[in-house]
């Protein structure tokens, strides 16, 4: 059985703690940022890039537990093992999830590996065992799922909200919402570009 509940979370607007200032760190921060998250790091040195961007709050001091009042959620990612552990505990005395780099055994939460394609993301988990096979899993499929998808469920967004605006019955608009997501269509996206393959998804809506 799973070890883990796999969830996505809203972090928009949300505090959430980075503790650490290297690339591993930089990382984290930038991925929370990207989804709309109040990015707070602490750590007394940072790497260049971290210490360059101005979408993160940066507090260059030596972590003390009462920077995660408030936080949503926090990661830890120093090279110091004490540290690290400490801040496990203190996010556990207060309820907040914690994800320790590399330390499943110290994390509330894991972060699996991703492939992003616009508002399509997969995720690929093997539960902290193995990051390394993680890792290969998503770049096999990087190669499967191109840019394609991205363009395609832009498209997807639109239609359907033209479908549940304009189709009153629930089955006949199932159906339709059901044959927008058919492979075809992503094969005219790839091959025929943007504009055929929402000219076709408008036919199949107002049929």
């Amino acid at each position: 059985m799973p070890r883990y509940y796999p969830v996505y979370l809203d972090v928009k607007g949300k505090r959430c703690v980075i503790v650490g200032g290297g690339e591993v760190a930089y990382r984290k921060a930038c991925s929370l940022r990207d989804a709309g998250a109040d990015v707070i790091v602490i750590s007394p040195d940072t790497c260049p890039e971290m210490s360059n961007d101005k979408g993160l709050t940066l507090i260059n001091k030596i972590y003390d537990e009462s920077y995660l009042d408030g936080a949503m959620l926090v990661i830890a990612a120093t090279d110091d093992e004490e540290v690290n552990k400490k801040v496990s505990l203190d996010a556990g005395k207060r309820n907040i999830i914690i994800n320790v780099v590399d330390r499943p055994e110290l994390c509330s939460f894991i972060v699996p590996s991703t492939v992003n394609r616009g508002d399509l993301c997969i995720s690929i988990s093997t539960g902290g065992a193995s990051p390394a096979l993680a890792r290969n899993i998503r770049k096999e499929l990087e190669g499967v799922f191109g840019s394609e998808y991205g363009v395609y469920i832009n498209l997807l967004t639109r239609m359907r909200d033209i479908a549940m605006s304009d189709i009153k019955d629930d089955t006949k608009r199932r159906k339709i919402l059901q044959r927008l997501a058919e492979k075809d269509i992503l094969e005219i996206v790839k091959t025929k570009g943007t504009e055929e393959a929402e000219a076709k998804m408008r036919e199949i809506i107002f049929q």
